[in-house]
């Protein structure tokens, strides 16, 4: 009996040191720079939505066009920031096992400085945004334009750097495949739903419609500075270690994962090539785990136009 209570006892220390070891692992990930990028990023979100299309009465796209919305229709005391973290910091924490520590952990301190920043620029700053934009007035094609140009280029620098600002991208990569669409056409779709419903809410499409044009300039934004919003990333890795290698990715990623053999023209030695896809946001982490593991490992990756059927593991 004592033998077995001292058994189990170990095995239980052996999980525990297990789990402290992965925790360390992945916080050993996070980098005080990047958080100093994002710490900037999400300021110039902050500063695109409530300069520019607040003030003109235009909305954002996913979460943060929500909130807007939201933010109109409730009590002054329920502000914009309030419900950007109410309505934000839950989608991360759902996307938290897809997507890995790193990527909630920033994505949630760049919701939070964007927040943050909103109600310092909206109720703390002497900046007056309640009659137009201080910087384009009344006009609302450049409210649009430059509106979703800041806001793009600082949801673009967020996902460059391993997080996003809208949890509407994470649930885009969470149900878009599932449904069989991109997650630029699961976005949009939602965006589409998001202006229809102001415009029979407001009894106005003025609204709606600039807010069309500053979504398209918000994605082009974007997509110049992440390079390639809707595009998944196939990576193709030549290793010896393909065991090793395949079994790391698989517990990270939970995709499948398709192994071709093939051999070194100088060297004569059999290698094989491990065809893998992944997100966007996934990129920095895998290329990370593959030089963990083989830094001799010959990498390429590129982008992927489409993808027909699942690679989840079953």
């Amino acid at each position: 009996m004592t033998e077995t209570k001292t058994k189990i006892k170990k095995e239980t220390q052996q999980q525990n040191m297990q789990k402290q070891s992965k925790v360390s692992e992945l916080f050993s990930e996070l980098k005080f720079s990047t958080f100093v990028i994002l710490l900037v990023a999400g300021a110039i979100n902050a500063v695109g939505v409530t300069m520019f299309l607040a003030p003109g009465g235009l909305y954002d796209s996913g979460i943060s066009g929500t909130a807007m919305l939201l933010w109109q229709l409730t009590p002054p005391a329920l502000t914009l920031s309030l419900f950007l973290i109410v309505l934000n910091i839950p989608l991360f924490a759902f996307g938290y096992k897809k997507q890995g520590l790193s990527f909630t952990v920033y994505s949630v301190w760049a919701v939070f400085v964007y927040s943050l920043v909103s109600y310092l620029i909206t109720d703390v700053l002497p900046i007056d945004v309640t009659h137009g934009s201080p910087i384009a007035e009344y006009d609302l094609i450049l409210c649009a334009i430059f509106g979703g140009l800041i806001s793009g280029a600082g949801s673009g620098i967020t996902i460059r750097y391993g997080g996003a600002i809208d949890g509407m991208e994470v649930l885009a990569v969470i149900f878009a495949k599932k449904l069989g669409m991109t997650v630029g056409t699961f976005v949009m779709m939602y965006n589409v739903v998001l202006y229809v419903a102001i415009g029979f809410i407001f009894q106005s499409w003025i609204a709606p419609l600039y807010s069309i044009i500053t979504y398209g300039v918000a994605i082009k934004a974007v997509d110049f500075i992440v390079d390639g919003l809707d595009k998944a990333k196939s990576a193709m890795i030549v290793t010896t270690k393909e065991q090793e290698m395949s079994e790391a990715l698989s517990e990270a990623f939970g995709s499948g994962i398709t192994h071709i053999a093939s051999k070194g023209f100088y060297s004569n030695e059999e290698k094989t090539i491990i065809y893998f896809v992944v997100n966007r946001f996934q990129v920095g982490r895998m290329k990370r785990l593959i030089s963990a593991i083989d830094n001799k490992a010959f990498v390429t990756i590129s982008e992927v136009s489409d993808v027909l059927g699942s690679s989840l593991k079953a």
